[in-house]
């Protein structure tokens, strides 16, 4: 190799070092990284969604008295899984679209929780044993909710701190156009904490069950058992 090739080499190399320490790489890994976390999230939530008939049935079956609280539920559901609410990869930069979403989802989280504190009421609900497969299943279901939201706002975290920092701003910027995506907040106090669930059958002073998005369900159960 002669010293014209070796310096065309040592040029290439610096200079790829260069586009790479510019933000050439890692803003597109940390903006996947954020997109694959955001994917978890849509189907945590979707799961949810999905375990709502099984509670339909038993609601129905058993406690004619909550068929409005129920019907809430159903609704909120509808509303939750609307393909035009729905954020794709592409629309994690819109807070608007975001915000849409959570508070569908939101939504949703309230009713199930105020169902299921309603719910609670009845013994002959608690002892049965698709209900208490149910409950196992949603308590679940919430933390896997939680844990997918915490993943998803720290991958956020970490895209949008590249596309500021230097020299990863210069490719963010001048290559990419890269903007900043929105995290996923709590749209009520307390929003991001799994429940915690009692299933002891008719006890007495059993808590209720309360979903991962709605404290006024949280105040309900606690009032009901003073």
């Amino acid at each position: 190799m002669n010293w014209k090739s070796v310096r065309r080499f040592s040029l290439v190399a610096l200079a790829s070092i260069g586009l790479a320490a510019c933000g050439i790489n890692s803003v597109p890994a940390a903006e996947e990284n954020a997109k694959a976390k955001w994917a978890d999230v849509q189907a945590a939530f979707q799961e949810r969604a999905n375990l709502i008939p099984n509670l339909e049935q038993i609601v129905l079956s058993s406690a004619e008295q909550e068929r409005e609280t129920l019907n809430q539920v159903i609704q909120a559901r509808a509303s939750a899984t609307r393909p035009e609410i729905q954020v794709d990869a592409d629309d994690l930069s819109n807070p608007q679209a975001m915000a849409q979403y959570q508070q569908a989802q939101s939504q949703l989280g309230s009713a199930l929780s105020r169902l299921l504190v309603s719910v609670e009421r009845y013994p002959e609900l608690r002892s049965q044993e698709n209900f208490g497969r149910f409950m196992t299943q949603i308590e679940g279901q919430e933390n896997r909710i939680r844990v997918a939201l915490r993943d998803y706002n720290e991958a956020v975290r970490q895209y949008n701190t590249t596309i500021r920092t230097f020299p990863d701003t210069i490719g963010a910027n001048i290559i990419h156009g890269a903007k900043p995506m929105v995290p996923y907040e709590a749209v009520s106090e307390g929003a991001e904490v799994a429940p915690t669930l009692n299933m002891r059958a008719g006890g007495n002073g059993a808590a209720a069950p309360v979903g991962a998005n709605d404290n006024a369900a949280q105040q309900s159960a606690a009032a009901a058992n003073n």
